[in-house]
């Protein structure tokens, strides 16, 4: 173990190592695997109760979410029998999972300057193994790699991460961990190291514990807990791997077209944005794009506004529009996370235009006029 006291500049502990999720962190495991529970009830002939199941289980482990399960539904089933019916469908759903904004961006940075880092779930060794197997180079880019099964108690137990740091051989308490659950931020809590969350709404309580809220991990800033720095920002933008939205444009606003009705967009995409719209003319548009939450008491609805940057929104108005985003701009203020709507800035125009001129986003257009 590294046993010295590392102490960074601004006094406080050095973080030495980072400790990554996976599931709501990295990888966008909620929008691929949406349904199954009710799929799976269905054939008993129940429903789901879909407020009990918005809040309930996230960061359970297996065993424990099974058992809840089974108890819950008064299912004539053991929770090693729904364990093993539910897993399949599961096993195919993780082939259609996607990283967040940011993860890979992230996972190649600390790989890239050799930072140590390591990855801690809750999930079973295997299902962590499914489900980074299809994410190109991710497998070979982690030395660490812990699941549930492989300590005595998963999260909100600090084993998980007192076993991965150990594993990297950094003390605890020079650990970063990057977290979107309570259950992740309260183990990571108990294990003596820092912790940055990035939850998702359903878990937007965990702020109360983390060292830092982000609502992206495209807002991460290594540089602020000693570590190095990105250096892939151009001039003011940074390219991103391009998110796809079917849009109806009305008014300065945006309402996405999906069929069931839930954002096709992870919890994790907020901030501010910049890409192609092709509407249904098949014009092509410069766009900024602002996305966040619009907060009401005990509920969150999305609230994306968009501004046409190179054309007539009037003429725009009330079109279905194919959104390209391929470059983000900023995070959310504070104001603008509690207001109504996203405010774009003739800065955020600027930047967005000065960009999409340049090669590589204009590939982006080519292909977004395509679609």
């Amino acid at each position: 173990m590294n046993s010295h006291d590392s102490v960074s500049v601004n006094g406080e502990t050095q973080v030495l190592a980072v400790i990554l999720d996976l599931d709501g962190t990295l990888l966008d495991t909620e929008s691929a695997t949406r349904g199954i529970l009710q799929e799976f009830l269905a054939k008993y002939g129940i429903q789901v109760d879909k407020e009990r199941e918005a809040n309930k289980r996230i960061g359970m482990t297996l065993k424990d979410s099974a058992a809840s399960i089974v108890k819950d539904y008064d299912l004539q089933l053991t929770p090693d029998q729904f364990i093993n019916e539910i897993m399949p469908i599961y096993h195919e759903k993780w082939k259609q999972v996607g990283p967040l904004p940011g993860a890979n961006r992230l996972i190649r940075h600390l790989y890239e300057q050799g930072v140590p880092f390591a990855l801690a779930s809750n999930s079973l060794q295997e299902y962590i193994d499914a489900k980074i197997s299809v994410q190109e180079g991710w497998k070979e880019c982690f030395s660490v790699i812990v699941g549930s099964d492989q300590v005595k108690s998963g999260k909100p137990s600090p084993d998980i991460f007192i076993e991965a740091a150990k594993r990297l051989g950094i003390d605890a308490v020079h650990c970063l961990v990057i977290e979107d659950s309570m259950v992740g931020v309260k183990a990571a809590k108990s294990a003596k190291m820092k912790v940055v969350a990035i939850p998702s709404q359903k878990e937007a309580d965990c702020s109360t514990l983390a060292d830092s809220v982000l609502n992206s991990l495209l807002e991460f800033q290594p540089e602020l807990w000693d570590l190095p720095e990105f250096d892939d920002w151009i001039e003011n933008a940074l390219p991103i791997e391009p998110i796809y939205m079917n849009t109806l444009y009305r008014n300065d606003s945006v309402h996405e077209l999906t069929e069931d009705a839930a954002s096709s967009l992870p919890d994790q995409v907020s901030g501010v944005y910049f890409g192609w719209a092709v509407a249904s003319a098949l014009e092509t548009f410069k766009v900024v794009v602002g996305i966040g939450w619009h907060l009401r008491s005990y509920t969150a609805t999305r609230k994306i506004q968009i501004c046409i940057i190179d054309g007539d929104c009037n003429h725009a108005s009330d079109l279905e529009m194919e959104l390209t985003l391929v470059g983000f701009i900023r995070g959310l203020n504070s104001t603008e996370i509690t207001s109504v709507a996203v405010e774009i800035r003739e800065e955020d125009k600027s930047i967005a235009s000065a960009s999409l001129d340049l090669p590589m986003f204009i590939h982006h257009s080519c292909m977004a006029s395509r679609l």
